[in-house]
């Protein structure tokens, strides 16, 4: 069964008297436990597909389902617990809300879900990955590294079935980036999560189960 399915999903922005299509009739079905690699150059709607994908925004055509439910319509109040619960964002920006320490970012999305684990869940996360000894250290105290161990470690704490990752090496050095990745790709073996990567890498896109390649909007 597919974890995620666009059906002829079309995304279109007027701007002044243009209209600009950023997506085009993509149709794309991910299925359980899939590596599936995004690629292609700066403008060709990779991220807008992803965020479409995740009911982050909304297609002007075309439908989205989640497990085989049509989400395309769903109400955001509707749309928020479900995505906690099903879904991991690892973004190159990080993300990481910056009044929050490395472990109370951790425990967010468990908090959200009212998990009476979510701190002893957090602070083995934060072990694994060798951030144990900076669990109370704020965002700005972290290297690009460190953050991004810390967005993927509240990625998976609340166990998704599918994580969405765009460009999440994008903005670290390439040893940095290699364990960031390996990593990811840890968690998602030992978890049978699918994921979803947007990457420029082509390093990255021979190791996925599968890739797409989006030009002007269209997969080619």
């Amino acid at each position: 069964m597919p974890v995620v399915e666009a059906q002829n999903i079309t995304k279109t922005y007027t701007i002044a008297d243009r209209e600009i299509h950023v997506l085009d009739n993509v149709s794309l079905s991910v299925a359980e436990g899939e590596f599936l690699v995004v690629e292609g150059s700066s403008g060709s709607g990779k991220t807008t597909l992803l965020s479409l994908l995740s009911g982050l925004d909304k297609p002007s055509s075309g439908r989205v389902l989640l497990a085989e439910t049509d989400i395309t319509d769903t109400s955001e109040d509707d749309l928020a617990p479900l995505r906690n619960a099903t879904m991991g964002f690892v973004f190159q920006s990080f993300h990481l809300v910056p009044s929050l320490t490395a472990l109370e970012n951790v425990m967010f999305p468990a908090e959200i879900k009212r998990d009476p684990r979510a701190h002893d869940k957090a602070a083995d996360l934060l072990k694994r990955v060798g951030m144990q000894g900076r669990r109370t250290n704020y965002p700005h105290q972290l290297s690009g590294g460190e953050m991004q161990r810390v967005a993927m470690c509240r990625a998976v704490i609340n166990n998704p079935k599918i994580i969405f990752a765009d460009e999440p090496t994008g903005n670290l050095d390439s040893e940095n980036g290699k364990a960031v990745l390996d990593l990811l790709l840890e968690f998602q073996k030992e978890r049978r999560t699918t994921l979803v990567l947007v990457t420029h890498s082509a390093e990255i896109a021979k190791i996925a189960d599968r890739m797409i390649v989006l030009k002007d909007g269209r997969i080619v």
